[in-house]
Protein backbone atom coordinates (compact mmCIF):
# COMPACT_ATOMS: atom_id res chain seq x y z
CA UNK A 1 0.00 0.00 0.00
CA UNK A 2 2.92 2.61 0.83
CA UNK A 3 4.07 1.36 -2.76
CA UNK A 4 1.78 3.44 -4.20
CA UNK A 5 1.21 6.28 -1.19
CA UNK A 6 1.22 9.65 -3.64
CA UNK A 7 -1.56 7.84 -6.39
CA UNK A 8 -3.35 6.89 -3.66
CA UNK A 9 -3.42 10.46 -1.82
CA UNK A 10 -3.76 11.69 -4.84
CA UNK A 11 -7.13 9.79 -6.07
CA UNK A 12 -8.40 9.64 -2.53
CA UNK A 13 -8.12 13.64 -2.91
CA UNK A 14 -9.96 13.83 -6.30
CA UNK A 15 -12.69 11.28 -5.80
CA UNK A 16 -13.61 13.80 -2.58
CA UNK A 17 -13.22 16.65 -4.20
CA UNK A 18 -15.57 15.66 -6.99
CA UNK A 19 -18.16 13.84 -4.43
CA UNK A 20 -18.42 17.31 -2.67
CA UNK A 21 -18.35 19.82 -5.60
CA UNK A 22 -21.49 16.75 -6.50
CA UNK A 23 -22.85 17.03 -3.44
CA UNK A 24 -23.03 21.27 -3.33
CA UNK A 25 -25.20 20.86 -6.66
CA UNK A 26 -27.82 18.58 -5.14
CA UNK A 27 -28.03 19.96 -1.27
CA UNK A 28 -26.59 23.64 -2.05
CA UNK A 29 -26.14 25.65 1.23
CA UNK A 30 -28.30 28.63 -0.41
CA UNK A 31 -26.13 32.24 -0.36
CA UNK A 32 -25.20 33.83 -3.33
CA UNK A 33 -21.48 33.11 -4.89
CA UNK A 34 -21.40 35.58 -7.68
CA UNK A 35 -17.49 34.73 -8.39
CA UNK A 36 -18.35 31.20 -7.81
CA UNK A 37 -16.20 28.30 -10.04
CA UNK A 38 -14.20 31.39 -11.14
CA UNK A 39 -12.08 31.73 -8.11
CA UNK A 40 -11.09 28.02 -8.63
CA UNK A 41 -7.64 28.49 -10.77
CA UNK A 42 -6.50 30.38 -7.97
CA UNK A 43 -7.18 27.99 -5.43
CA UNK A 44 -5.85 25.55 -7.15
CA UNK A 45 -2.57 27.88 -8.29
CA UNK A 46 -1.52 28.21 -4.08
CA UNK A 47 -2.01 24.27 -3.86
CA UNK A 48 -0.36 23.54 -7.03
CA UNK A 49 2.59 26.19 -5.65
CA UNK A 50 2.75 25.03 -2.31
CA UNK A 51 2.97 21.09 -3.40
CA UNK A 52 6.13 22.24 -5.95
CA UNK A 53 7.60 24.15 -2.73
CA UNK A 54 7.39 21.33 -0.38
CA UNK A 55 9.12 19.31 -2.87
CA UNK A 56 11.84 21.21 -3.91
CA UNK A 57 12.66 22.07 0.08
CA UNK A 58 11.88 18.76 2.32
CA UNK A 59 10.78 16.45 -0.79
CA UNK A 60 9.91 13.62 1.89
CA UNK A 61 7.42 15.45 3.51
CA UNK A 62 6.22 13.66 6.47
CA UNK A 63 5.63 10.40 5.07
CA UNK A 64 9.79 10.66 4.85
CA UNK A 65 10.25 11.50 8.37
CA UNK A 66 7.80 8.32 9.47
CA UNK A 67 10.09 6.35 7.75
CA UNK A 68 13.22 7.91 9.01
CA UNK A 69 12.27 7.54 12.82
CA UNK A 70 10.90 4.16 12.30
CA UNK A 71 14.48 2.92 11.46
CA UNK A 72 15.18 4.40 13.97
CA UNK A 73 12.92 3.49 17.10
CA UNK A 74 12.31 7.28 17.78
CA UNK A 75 9.61 8.46 19.38
CA UNK A 76 6.50 7.89 21.80
CA UNK A 77 4.45 4.89 20.08
CA UNK A 78 7.26 2.75 19.64
CA UNK A 79 7.84 2.50 23.09
CA UNK A 80 4.54 1.55 24.11
CA UNK A 81 4.80 -1.16 22.08
CA UNK A 82 1.02 -1.16 20.31
CA UNK A 83 -0.02 -2.94 17.69
CA UNK A 84 -0.86 -1.11 14.10
CA UNK A 85 -3.91 -0.31 14.45
CA UNK A 86 -3.95 1.07 17.66
CA UNK A 87 -0.92 3.18 17.00
CA UNK A 88 -2.51 4.57 13.52
CA UNK A 89 -5.81 5.38 15.89
CA UNK A 90 -3.57 7.05 18.26
CA UNK A 91 -1.33 8.93 15.70
CA UNK A 92 -4.40 10.36 13.82
CA UNK A 93 -5.73 11.66 17.28
CA UNK A 94 -2.70 13.14 18.37
CA UNK A 95 -2.04 14.88 15.18
CA UNK A 96 -5.34 16.14 14.53
CA UNK A 97 -4.91 17.88 18.21
CA UNK A 98 -1.83 19.39 17.02
CA UNK A 99 -3.19 20.69 13.75
CA UNK A 100 -6.16 22.73 16.09
CA UNK A 101 -2.95 24.10 18.17
CA UNK A 102 -1.53 24.99 14.84
CA UNK A 103 -4.57 26.56 13.58
CA UNK A 104 -4.98 28.83 16.69
CA UNK A 105 -1.35 29.55 16.57
CA UNK A 106 -1.75 30.98 12.92
CA UNK A 107 -4.58 33.10 14.74
CA UNK A 108 -2.25 34.56 17.16
CA UNK A 109 0.93 35.65 15.71
CA UNK A 110 0.42 38.22 13.87
CA UNK A 111 3.41 37.44 11.12
CA UNK A 112 1.25 33.94 10.47
CA UNK A 113 -1.61 35.23 10.48
CA UNK A 114 -0.48 37.52 7.50
CA UNK A 115 0.11 34.17 5.96
CA UNK A 116 -3.06 32.17 7.06
CA UNK A 117 -5.49 35.25 6.15
CA UNK A 118 -4.98 34.06 2.54
CA UNK A 119 -7.60 31.70 3.10
CA UNK A 120 -9.91 33.46 5.28
CA UNK A 121 -10.40 36.49 2.97
CA UNK A 122 -12.26 34.17 0.60
CA UNK A 123 -15.67 36.14 0.39
CA UNK A 124 -17.32 32.91 -1.14
CA UNK A 125 -16.37 28.93 0.52
CA UNK A 126 -17.28 25.95 -0.77
CA UNK A 127 -14.83 22.72 -1.01
CA UNK A 128 -12.01 24.64 -2.71
CA UNK A 129 -11.34 26.77 -0.27
CA UNK A 130 -10.07 24.10 1.67
CA UNK A 131 -7.37 24.05 -0.62
CA UNK A 132 -6.62 27.79 -0.06
CA UNK A 133 -3.65 28.52 2.02
CA UNK A 134 -0.51 30.62 0.92
CA UNK A 135 2.16 28.38 -0.08
CA UNK A 136 4.39 29.75 2.51
CA UNK A 137 1.92 28.30 5.48
CA UNK A 138 2.06 25.07 3.29
CA UNK A 139 5.66 24.47 3.91
CA UNK A 140 5.85 25.58 7.29
CA UNK A 141 3.03 22.87 8.21
CA UNK A 142 4.74 20.57 6.38
CA UNK A 143 7.77 21.34 8.81
CA UNK A 144 5.67 21.37 12.18
CA UNK A 145 3.89 17.38 10.84
CA UNK A 146 7.95 16.21 10.55
CA UNK A 147 8.29 17.34 13.95
CA UNK A 148 5.42 15.88 15.54
CA UNK A 149 5.63 12.46 13.07
CA UNK A 150 9.28 12.09 14.83
CA UNK A 151 8.67 13.09 17.80
CA UNK A 152 5.74 10.71 18.30
CA UNK A 153 7.14 7.95 16.06
CA UNK A 154 3.99 8.03 14.14
CA UNK A 155 3.65 4.78 11.37
CA UNK A 156 4.21 5.53 8.10
CA UNK A 157 0.38 4.03 7.61
CA UNK A 158 -0.50 6.33 10.97
CA UNK A 159 0.88 9.43 8.32
CA UNK A 160 -1.32 7.89 4.80
CA UNK A 161 -4.66 7.97 7.22
CA UNK A 162 -4.28 11.34 8.62
CA UNK A 163 -2.87 13.16 5.47
CA UNK A 164 -6.09 11.38 3.62
CA UNK A 165 -8.48 12.55 6.35
CA UNK A 166 -6.81 15.75 6.73
CA UNK A 167 -7.62 16.76 3.09
CA UNK A 168 -10.76 15.26 3.17
CA UNK A 169 -12.13 17.21 6.34
CA UNK A 170 -10.50 20.41 5.23
CA UNK A 171 -12.74 20.09 1.81
CA UNK A 172 -15.59 19.03 3.50
CA UNK A 173 -15.96 21.56 5.75
CA UNK A 174 -15.72 24.50 3.79
CA UNK A 175 -18.34 22.91 1.00
CA UNK A 176 -21.12 25.17 0.24
CA UNK A 177 -23.68 22.21 1.05
CA UNK A 178 -26.63 21.83 3.58
CA UNK A 179 -26.97 18.66 5.99
CA UNK A 180 -30.22 17.34 7.54
CA UNK A 181 -30.77 19.69 10.45
CA UNK A 182 -30.35 16.37 12.30
CA UNK A 183 -27.78 14.73 10.96
CA UNK A 184 -25.58 18.42 10.93
CA UNK A 185 -26.56 18.21 15.38
CA UNK A 186 -25.16 14.69 15.01
CA UNK A 187 -21.97 15.07 13.50
CA UNK A 188 -21.36 18.14 15.58
CA UNK A 189 -20.85 16.41 18.72
CA UNK A 190 -17.64 15.03 17.32
CA UNK A 191 -16.81 16.87 13.83
CA UNK A 192 -16.72 19.77 12.58
CA UNK A 193 -19.58 20.40 10.18
CA UNK A 194 -19.44 22.77 7.39
CA UNK A 195 -22.47 25.06 9.61
CA UNK A 196 -19.85 24.58 12.53
CA UNK A 197 -16.63 26.18 10.33
CA UNK A 198 -18.38 28.89 8.18
CA UNK A 199 -19.35 30.97 11.38
CA UNK A 200 -15.12 30.44 11.95
CA UNK A 201 -14.80 32.47 8.70
CA UNK A 202 -17.46 35.30 9.61
CA UNK A 203 -15.86 38.56 9.37
CA UNK A 204 -16.87 39.26 13.15
CA UNK A 205 -13.41 38.61 14.58
CA UNK A 206 -14.69 36.62 17.86
CA UNK A 207 -16.16 34.73 15.25
CA UNK A 208 -13.18 34.06 13.64
CA UNK A 209 -11.26 32.93 16.58
CA UNK A 210 -13.77 30.34 17.50
CA UNK A 211 -13.91 26.41 15.54
CA UNK A 212 -10.12 26.24 15.21
CA UNK A 213 -10.97 22.03 14.80
CA UNK A 214 -10.39 20.88 11.14
CA UNK A 215 -11.48 16.94 11.85
CA UNK A 216 -12.77 16.32 15.56
CA UNK A 217 -14.71 19.10 17.17
CA UNK A 218 -14.04 17.80 20.48
CA UNK A 219 -11.04 19.89 21.18
CA UNK A 220 -12.67 23.34 20.71
CA UNK A 221 -15.58 21.84 23.17
CA UNK A 222 -12.60 20.89 25.58
CA UNK A 223 -10.47 23.82 24.97
CA UNK A 224 -13.33 26.60 25.26
CA UNK A 225 -13.34 27.73 21.45
CA UNK A 226 -16.81 26.46 20.76
CA UNK A 227 -19.08 28.61 18.88
CA UNK A 228 -22.57 26.95 17.36
CA UNK A 229 -24.32 29.78 16.59
CA UNK A 230 -23.58 33.20 14.73
CA UNK A 231 -24.66 36.42 15.29
CA UNK A 232 -27.00 38.00 12.57
CA UNK A 233 -26.49 37.92 8.82
CA UNK A 234 -22.97 35.96 8.09
CA UNK A 235 -20.75 37.91 6.27
CA UNK A 236 -17.49 36.28 5.14
CA UNK A 237 -14.25 37.19 4.40
CA UNK A 238 -11.97 39.82 5.38
CA UNK A 239 -13.69 43.15 4.16
CA UNK A 240 -10.64 44.71 2.94
CA UNK A 241 -9.53 42.28 0.94
CA UNK A 242 -12.85 41.19 -0.59
CA UNK A 243 -12.87 42.83 -3.75
CA UNK A 244 -12.69 41.40 -6.83
CA UNK A 245 -9.02 41.94 -7.80
CA UNK A 246 -8.09 40.29 -4.20
CA UNK A 247 -9.23 36.91 -5.22
CA UNK A 248 -6.45 36.95 -8.00
CA UNK A 249 -3.80 34.64 -7.48
CA UNK A 250 -0.92 37.22 -7.78
CA UNK A 251 -2.69 39.30 -5.13
CA UNK A 252 -2.93 36.29 -3.00
CA UNK A 253 1.00 35.49 -2.99
CA UNK A 254 1.40 39.04 -2.44
CA UNK A 255 -1.03 39.78 0.33
CA UNK A 256 0.71 39.09 3.21
CA UNK A 257 3.23 41.42 2.38
CA UNK A 258 0.11 43.96 3.00
CA UNK A 259 0.22 45.48 6.49
CA UNK A 260 -3.36 47.58 6.08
Amino acid sequence: MLTHEPMLRLGAFLAILALLLLAEMLAPWRVARPLGARRWSHHFGLLMLGALLARLLVPAGAMGAAFWAQSRGLGLLPMLDLPLWAAMAVSVVLLDLLIYFQHRLFHAVPLLWRLHRVHHADTEMDATTGLRFHPLELLLSVFIKMAAVIALGVPPEGVLLFEVMLNASSMFEHAAITLPPRADAALRRVIITPSLHRIHHSERLEETNSNFGFNLSLWDQWFGTLRRHHQGALRLGIGRYGQKRDQRLDQLLLQPLRRD
